[in-house]
């Protein structure tokens, strides 16, 4: 991976009096699978679109290769290094193989060379006994998979996928998050890949920016967007749900005892005493345990007794609320929930490494 192929400095794009997109600067590394994730309505859909030169951005510059790209005459040969797949499938009304050739002959591609790159992805996709059907009678996950092969056959220098696999049922887009995987580890393609769903962005990001209100709030690996959130916004939308208003009590060593008002939870860092912070605990790292099974001998040197207030099912696993004078939500398995007999009003011990909590500073003294 080397330089930037992609790159967006100071561009803002605007509906009326309001701006829906404002990025100050984002560069898309060669060979990189970028990751863009935010809620519906945070402007990820329209950053794909300036990235991709559908729609000039009303200040602001892209460049190409660390050239700017011409809006005018040379608008067209740029688009065409881009290859688009949306939430959507843009298919036309024709036989799958000839969608799949459809870009390579807009392109100038001879037939012959055409024909083997598009029976290439068109079996990497797992579409073969599709190849003469009409588009029109595919399902969701094989008109997306046409979509793909069309895409990867054109060879483009960049691939933009806006939430290709949102109206797809969990078992088929399990099935073609997989293969895109494999095609994408396998081609090293230039990538960007919106989407509102943590897990694809996990699995497929090399690195991982989170839209918020149209801004790029965090960019980083993943490992750090979801485990040392840049503030608490960012931290609700990986899923950090125990967001815990603190002041640091005592320091020493490099550990910090940070008064909740309800808890004292010891956690790593170097803060002055009286520090105002917010603490990020994902519900994964929170162990619990029924009450009477005491106090374990372990490496978490926080534990805290307290009463279950809330059980919701989440498909195997289970979210667990309970209360000890600080609301704290664990997740766990059916199995464990049965294995451990807990129910609403069960007493327990809720327990987790002083190293699973992040500390956001809030910069106030007092």
């Amino acid at each position: 991976m080397s330089g930037a192929i992609l790159e967006i400095d100071g561009v803002t794009v605007a509906h009326g009096a309001r701006a829906v997109l404002q990025i100050d600067r984002l560069a898309v590394r060669r060979g990189e699978i970028l990751a863009i994730i935010g809620p519906n309505g945070s402007g990820k859909s329209t950053l794909l679109r300036i990235m991709g030169l559908l729609q000039r951005p009303a200040r602001g510059e892209v460049r190409l290769d660390g050239r700017p790209v011409d809006w005018g005459r040379g608008l067209l040969s740029s688009r065409r290094r881009f290859a688009s797949v949306f939430q959507e499938p843009l298919l036309a009304d024709t036989t799958v193989e000839r969608n799949v050739t459809l870009g390579l002959s807009l392109r100038g591609v001879p037939a012959g060379e055409a024909h083997r790159r598009a029976r290439h992805w068109i079996a990497r996709f797992g579409i073969e006994p599709l190849t003469g059907r009409q588009a029109r009678t595919l399902s969701g996950g094989e008109a997306q998979r046409t979509s793909l092969a069309r895409a990867f056959a054109i060879e483009p220098d960049v691939l933009l996928l806006d939430e290709p696999f949102s109206a797809l049922d969990p078992a088929t887009r399990e099935d073609l998050l997989r293969d895109l995987q494999r095609a994408l580890r396998e081609t090293t393609l230039t990538t960007v890949f919106v989407t509102h769903d943590r897990n694809e962005a996990l699995r497929l990001g090399d690195r991982v920016g989170v839209m918020l209100d149209g801004r790029l709030v965090q960019l980083d690996q993943p490992e750090v967007v979801f485990g040392h959130p840049a503030g608490p916004d960012v931290a609700r939308f990986v899923g950090v749900e125990n967001l815990v208003p603190g002041r640091v009590a005592s320091a020493d060593g490099g550990l910090l005892t940070v008064d909740t008002g309800a808890l004292r939870v010891l956690v790593p860092g170097e803060l002055p005493v009286g520090r105002s912070v917010m603490l990020c605990l994902r519900p994964e790292d929170v162990v619990i345990r029924p009450a009477s099974a005491g106090v374990t001998r372990d490496s978490a040197l926080n534990h805290f007794h307290g009463e279950i207030a809330e059980l919701i099912s989440i498909g195997a696993q289970v979210r667990v609320l309970a209360e000890c004078g600080q609301p704290l939500v664990a997740l766990i398995t059916r199995h464990s929930v049965v294995e451990l007999a807990l129910k609403v009003g069960s007493p327990v011990t809720l327990s987790f490494k002083a190293s699973a909590v992040h500390v956001i500073d809030r910069g106030i003294t007092g």
